[in-house]
Protein backbone atom coordinates (compact mmCIF):
# COMPACT_ATOMS: atom_id res chain seq x y z
CA UNK A 1 0.00 0.00 0.00
CA UNK A 2 1.20 3.87 -0.55
CA UNK A 3 0.92 4.41 2.90
CA UNK A 4 4.71 2.21 2.76
CA UNK A 5 6.61 4.77 0.93
CA UNK A 6 6.21 7.31 2.88
CA UNK A 7 8.81 7.20 4.96
CA UNK A 8 12.53 8.31 4.83
CA UNK A 9 15.77 8.27 6.22
CA UNK A 10 16.20 11.10 8.86
CA UNK A 11 19.56 12.99 8.05
CA UNK A 12 21.07 13.73 11.47
CA UNK A 13 24.10 15.26 12.40
CA UNK A 14 25.63 13.75 15.61
CA UNK A 15 24.52 17.13 17.06
CA UNK A 16 21.50 17.36 16.10
CA UNK A 17 17.98 16.81 18.23
CA UNK A 18 15.42 14.36 17.00
CA UNK A 19 12.18 15.80 15.72
CA UNK A 20 9.40 16.45 18.64
CA UNK A 21 7.44 13.67 17.18
CA UNK A 22 8.29 11.52 14.95
CA UNK A 23 6.56 7.72 13.64
CA UNK A 24 8.60 4.79 11.82
CA UNK A 25 7.51 1.34 10.37
CA UNK A 26 9.80 -0.89 12.29
CA UNK A 27 10.39 -3.45 9.63
CA UNK A 28 12.92 -5.28 11.09
CA UNK A 29 11.17 -6.13 14.56
CA UNK A 30 8.09 -8.30 14.90
CA UNK A 31 6.75 -10.67 18.06
CA UNK A 32 5.83 -13.93 18.44
CA UNK A 33 2.49 -13.82 20.29
CA UNK A 34 0.84 -16.17 22.79
CA UNK A 35 -2.65 -17.20 23.80
CA UNK A 36 -4.04 -20.00 25.54
CA UNK A 37 -5.26 -21.14 29.62
CA UNK A 38 -1.38 -22.22 30.26
CA UNK A 39 0.22 -19.37 28.60
CA UNK A 40 1.57 -17.90 31.54
CA UNK A 41 2.86 -21.18 33.20
CA UNK A 42 4.81 -22.41 30.37
CA UNK A 43 6.07 -19.11 28.79
CA UNK A 44 7.82 -19.08 33.02
CA UNK A 45 9.27 -22.38 32.08
CA UNK A 46 11.15 -20.79 29.70
CA UNK A 47 12.32 -17.32 29.61
CA UNK A 48 14.44 -15.24 32.34
CA UNK A 49 11.95 -13.14 33.35
CA UNK A 50 9.15 -13.14 35.82
CA UNK A 51 6.33 -13.79 33.99
CA UNK A 52 3.93 -14.52 37.00
CA UNK A 53 4.74 -10.84 38.48
CA UNK A 54 4.56 -8.45 35.24
CA UNK A 55 1.62 -6.37 35.68
CA UNK A 56 -0.98 -5.57 32.30
CA UNK A 57 0.43 -2.12 32.33
CA UNK A 58 4.05 -2.70 32.40
CA UNK A 59 6.55 -4.30 30.12
CA UNK A 60 9.45 -6.19 30.88
CA UNK A 61 12.65 -7.17 29.03
CA UNK A 62 13.89 -11.05 29.29
CA UNK A 63 16.23 -13.76 27.25
CA UNK A 64 14.65 -17.22 26.31
CA UNK A 65 18.24 -19.91 26.52
CA UNK A 66 19.25 -23.07 25.19
CA UNK A 67 19.87 -25.77 28.19
CA UNK A 68 23.24 -24.56 28.23
CA UNK A 69 22.53 -20.55 28.95
CA UNK A 70 23.27 -19.58 25.63
CA UNK A 71 20.37 -16.73 24.13
CA UNK A 72 17.90 -17.80 21.21
CA UNK A 73 16.12 -14.13 21.83
CA UNK A 74 16.40 -10.79 23.80
CA UNK A 75 12.84 -9.89 23.96
CA UNK A 76 10.18 -7.20 25.33
CA UNK A 77 7.60 -8.67 27.14
CA UNK A 78 4.08 -7.32 27.51
CA UNK A 79 0.28 -8.37 27.93
CA UNK A 80 -1.51 -7.86 24.17
CA UNK A 81 -4.68 -8.84 23.20
CA UNK A 82 -5.89 -11.36 26.11
CA UNK A 83 -2.17 -13.50 26.23
CA UNK A 84 1.71 -11.62 25.24
CA UNK A 85 3.99 -10.44 22.99
CA UNK A 86 7.44 -10.99 22.82
CA UNK A 87 8.86 -7.88 20.72
CA UNK A 88 12.11 -8.69 18.80
CA UNK A 89 14.19 -8.79 15.59
CA UNK A 90 12.75 -10.46 13.20
CA UNK A 91 15.79 -12.04 12.02
CA UNK A 92 15.74 -14.11 15.23
CA UNK A 93 11.76 -15.46 14.52
CA UNK A 94 12.30 -18.26 12.92
CA UNK A 95 14.58 -20.23 15.10
CA UNK A 96 13.29 -18.52 18.16
CA UNK A 97 10.05 -19.70 17.14
CA UNK A 98 11.00 -23.21 16.73
CA UNK A 99 12.58 -23.36 20.15
CA UNK A 100 9.95 -21.70 22.12
CA UNK A 101 7.02 -24.21 20.75
CA UNK A 102 9.50 -27.24 21.51
CA UNK A 103 7.28 -28.19 24.40
CA UNK A 104 3.95 -26.35 23.74
CA UNK A 105 2.55 -29.56 22.36
CA UNK A 106 2.08 -30.50 26.38
CA UNK A 107 0.16 -27.13 27.47
CA UNK A 108 -2.80 -25.29 26.36
CA UNK A 109 -0.70 -22.56 24.56
CA UNK A 110 -1.21 -20.94 20.91
CA UNK A 111 2.62 -19.63 19.74
CA UNK A 112 2.82 -17.95 16.51
CA UNK A 113 4.48 -15.22 14.71
CA UNK A 114 2.59 -12.11 14.61
CA UNK A 115 1.08 -10.63 11.46
CA UNK A 116 0.45 -7.26 13.18
CA UNK A 117 2.55 -4.04 12.09
CA UNK A 118 5.44 -2.67 14.60
CA UNK A 119 4.97 1.24 14.41
CA UNK A 120 7.89 3.23 16.28
CA UNK A 121 7.00 7.15 17.97
CA UNK A 122 9.54 9.03 18.95
CA UNK A 123 10.08 12.59 20.25
CA UNK A 124 9.27 14.59 23.17
CA UNK A 125 5.94 14.66 21.88
CA UNK A 126 5.23 10.38 21.74
CA UNK A 127 3.65 10.40 25.10
CA UNK A 128 1.11 13.21 24.29
CA UNK A 129 0.37 11.43 21.13
CA UNK A 130 -0.28 8.03 22.23
CA UNK A 131 -2.56 10.11 25.02
CA UNK A 132 -4.81 10.69 21.95
CA UNK A 133 -5.32 7.28 21.11
CA UNK A 134 -6.35 5.64 25.04
CA UNK A 135 -7.81 7.13 27.74
CA UNK A 136 -5.84 4.75 29.98
CA UNK A 137 -2.71 5.01 31.82
CA UNK A 138 -0.11 2.90 32.20
CA UNK A 139 3.18 1.35 30.30
CA UNK A 140 1.44 -0.53 28.66
CA UNK A 141 -2.00 0.11 26.93
CA UNK A 142 -4.64 -0.84 24.76
CA UNK A 143 -5.34 1.04 21.85
CA UNK A 144 -7.45 0.74 18.43
CA UNK A 145 -6.30 -2.69 16.79
CA UNK A 146 -3.83 -3.22 19.47
CA UNK A 147 -1.49 -2.34 21.96
CA UNK A 148 1.17 0.64 23.36
CA UNK A 149 4.02 0.11 25.05
CA UNK A 150 6.35 2.95 26.65
CA UNK A 151 10.09 2.22 25.65
CA UNK A 152 11.45 5.43 27.57
CA UNK A 153 10.58 9.00 28.01
CA UNK A 154 10.74 9.94 24.49
CA UNK A 155 9.30 6.64 22.61
CA UNK A 156 6.82 4.63 22.38
CA UNK A 157 5.88 0.99 20.29
CA UNK A 158 2.48 0.69 18.52
CA UNK A 159 1.80 -3.18 18.24
CA UNK A 160 -1.20 -3.10 16.01
CA UNK A 161 -3.42 -4.36 13.21
CA UNK A 162 -2.34 -3.87 9.31
CA UNK A 163 -6.04 -1.68 8.87
CA UNK A 164 -5.22 0.03 12.29
CA UNK A 165 -1.37 1.07 11.34
CA UNK A 166 -2.60 2.60 8.27
CA UNK A 167 -4.88 5.04 9.93
CA UNK A 168 -2.54 5.82 12.45
CA UNK A 169 0.18 6.77 9.91
CA UNK A 170 -2.11 8.23 7.24
CA UNK A 171 -3.98 10.82 9.97
CA UNK A 172 -0.77 11.37 11.89
CA UNK A 173 0.98 14.61 11.47
CA UNK A 174 4.00 13.40 12.92
CA UNK A 175 7.07 13.76 10.60
CA UNK A 176 7.03 10.44 8.68
CA UNK A 177 10.76 8.48 8.82
CA UNK A 178 12.78 5.09 8.66
CA UNK A 179 13.61 2.81 11.54
CA UNK A 180 17.11 4.27 11.45
CA UNK A 181 16.19 6.95 14.45
CA UNK A 182 14.79 3.99 16.29
CA UNK A 183 17.96 1.89 15.70
CA UNK A 184 19.69 5.35 16.97
CA UNK A 185 17.53 6.03 20.52
CA UNK A 186 18.21 2.23 21.45
CA UNK A 187 21.71 1.94 20.95
CA UNK A 188 21.77 5.44 23.23
CA UNK A 189 19.69 3.67 25.32
CA UNK A 190 22.11 0.26 25.13
CA UNK A 191 19.13 -1.76 24.97
CA UNK A 192 20.13 -5.65 24.32
CA UNK A 193 19.74 -6.96 21.26
CA UNK A 194 20.44 -9.84 19.44
CA UNK A 195 20.50 -10.67 15.73
CA UNK A 196 20.37 -13.72 13.94
CA UNK A 197 23.97 -13.62 13.09
CA UNK A 198 25.27 -14.01 16.82
CA UNK A 199 21.93 -16.36 18.00
CA UNK A 200 23.30 -18.97 20.54
CA UNK A 201 26.55 -17.33 21.11
CA UNK A 202 26.32 -15.16 24.34
CA UNK A 203 24.49 -15.68 27.79
CA UNK A 204 22.06 -13.57 28.75
CA UNK A 205 24.75 -11.36 31.03
CA UNK A 206 26.71 -10.59 28.32
CA UNK A 207 23.53 -9.20 26.65
CA UNK A 208 23.18 -6.98 29.44
CA UNK A 209 19.67 -8.70 30.11
CA UNK A 210 20.37 -8.58 33.99
CA UNK A 211 21.03 -4.40 33.82
CA UNK A 212 17.76 -3.61 32.26
CA UNK A 213 15.49 -5.94 34.87
CA UNK A 214 15.49 -8.96 32.34
CA UNK A 215 16.66 -11.68 34.77
CA UNK A 216 14.71 -12.70 37.64
CA UNK A 217 17.03 -14.88 40.20
CA UNK A 218 14.16 -15.54 42.71
CA UNK A 219 11.45 -17.20 40.30
CA UNK A 220 11.36 -20.99 40.08
CA UNK A 221 13.34 -22.92 36.96
CA UNK A 222 14.04 -21.92 33.34
CA UNK A 223 15.99 -23.65 30.79
CA UNK A 224 19.21 -22.23 31.01
CA UNK A 225 18.83 -21.26 34.71
CA UNK A 226 22.26 -23.35 35.86
CA UNK A 227 24.39 -20.61 33.50
CA UNK A 228 23.21 -17.62 33.87
CA UNK A 229 23.02 -18.04 38.08
CA UNK A 230 26.44 -19.38 37.57
CA UNK A 231 27.17 -16.45 35.63
CA UNK A 232 25.78 -13.80 37.87
CA UNK A 233 27.32 -16.11 41.87
CA UNK A 234 30.56 -17.28 40.62
CA UNK A 235 31.53 -14.17 38.31
CA UNK A 236 32.15 -16.28 35.50
CA UNK A 237 30.46 -13.82 32.54
CA UNK A 238 33.73 -12.27 30.75
CA UNK A 239 31.91 -9.99 27.92
CA UNK A 240 29.32 -7.09 27.99
CA UNK A 241 27.02 -5.20 25.67
CA UNK A 242 29.07 -1.99 25.44
CA UNK A 243 27.97 1.35 23.34
CA UNK A 244 31.00 2.41 21.63
CA UNK A 245 31.38 5.73 18.92
CA UNK A 246 33.83 6.81 16.81
CA UNK A 247 33.94 7.69 12.70
CA UNK A 248 32.89 6.12 9.70
CA UNK A 249 33.76 8.08 6.26
CA UNK A 250 31.34 4.64 4.67
CA UNK A 251 28.26 2.91 5.35
CA UNK A 252 28.66 0.35 8.19
CA UNK A 253 27.33 -2.99 7.15
CA UNK A 254 25.40 -5.41 9.39
CA UNK A 255 27.65 -7.42 12.10
CA UNK A 256 30.39 -5.40 10.48
CA UNK A 257 33.70 -6.04 12.94
CA UNK A 258 35.19 -3.98 15.55
CA UNK A 259 39.04 -4.48 16.22
CA UNK A 260 40.94 -3.60 19.39
CA UNK A 261 44.35 -2.38 19.88
CA UNK A 262 46.98 -4.68 21.47
CA UNK A 263 50.17 -3.41 21.79
CA UNK A 264 51.23 -2.19 18.12
CA UNK A 265 49.05 -4.83 16.73
CA UNK A 266 44.60 -5.19 16.68
CA UNK A 267 43.16 -7.83 17.36
CA UNK A 268 39.08 -9.27 16.64
CA UNK A 269 36.84 -7.58 19.40
CA UNK A 270 33.62 -8.47 18.35
CA UNK A 271 31.16 -8.10 15.74
CA UNK A 272 28.29 -4.82 15.67
CA UNK A 273 25.14 -5.66 16.61
CA UNK A 274 23.33 -2.44 15.34
CA UNK A 275 24.80 0.88 14.46
CA UNK A 276 23.88 4.22 13.17
CA UNK A 277 26.31 6.74 11.23
CA UNK A 278 25.80 10.20 11.32
CA UNK A 279 25.80 12.75 7.92
CA UNK A 280 29.01 14.61 9.68
CA UNK A 281 30.14 11.24 9.26
CA UNK A 282 30.20 10.11 13.08
CA UNK A 283 28.81 6.77 14.20
CA UNK A 284 27.66 4.89 17.27
CA UNK A 285 26.92 1.21 17.69
CA UNK A 286 26.20 -1.46 20.70
CA UNK A 287 28.75 -4.85 20.71
CA UNK A 288 29.34 -7.30 22.68
CA UNK A 289 33.46 -7.21 24.05
CA UNK A 290 35.22 -8.47 26.93
CA UNK A 291 34.31 -6.97 30.61
CA UNK A 292 37.69 -6.00 31.30
CA UNK A 293 38.85 -3.80 28.62
CA UNK A 294 40.58 -0.23 29.51
CA UNK A 295 38.11 2.65 29.21
CA UNK A 296 40.68 3.75 27.35
CA UNK A 297 41.05 0.80 24.27
CA UNK A 298 41.50 2.06 20.94
CA UNK A 299 39.31 0.54 18.49
CA UNK A 300 38.43 0.69 15.37
CA UNK A 301 36.26 -0.75 12.35
CA UNK A 302 38.36 -3.80 10.47
CA UNK A 303 36.84 -2.64 6.91
CA UNK A 304 37.42 1.18 7.59
CA UNK A 305 41.40 1.08 9.23
CA UNK A 306 41.63 4.59 9.66
CA UNK A 307 38.35 4.54 12.10
CA UNK A 308 39.10 5.69 15.56
CA UNK A 309 36.47 4.32 18.14
CA UNK A 310 36.34 4.61 21.85
CA UNK A 311 33.55 3.42 24.48
CA UNK A 312 30.84 5.66 25.14
CA UNK A 313 28.78 6.04 28.45
CA UNK A 314 26.25 3.16 29.18
CA UNK A 315 22.81 5.07 30.97
CA UNK A 316 22.94 2.05 33.41
CA UNK A 317 25.44 0.06 35.90
CA UNK A 318 26.42 -3.03 35.08
CA UNK A 319 27.81 -3.28 38.55
CA UNK A 320 26.02 -6.21 40.42
CA UNK A 321 24.27 -4.53 43.64
CA UNK A 322 23.69 -7.76 45.85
Amino acid sequence: MDWHNDFAPLQLASNDAIPQLAIAPLNSWGAITMIGDDKKSYLQGQVTCDVVTLEPHLSTFGAHCDAKGKVWSVFRLFHHNGGYAMFQPTSVIDKELAEIKKYAIFSKVEIKQSEEIALGVMGEKATEFIDSLSSQTGDVRPVEGGTAVKIDEQRWLLLVAPDAAEQLVTTSQADKVNESLWTLLDIKAGLPILTAEQQNEHIPQALNVQAVDGISFTKGCYTGQETVARAKYRGINKRALFIVKGEAQQDIPANAELERAVGENWRSAGKLLASYRFSDNQAIALVVLPNNLEDDTQLRLKDQADSHWSFAPLPYSLQDDE
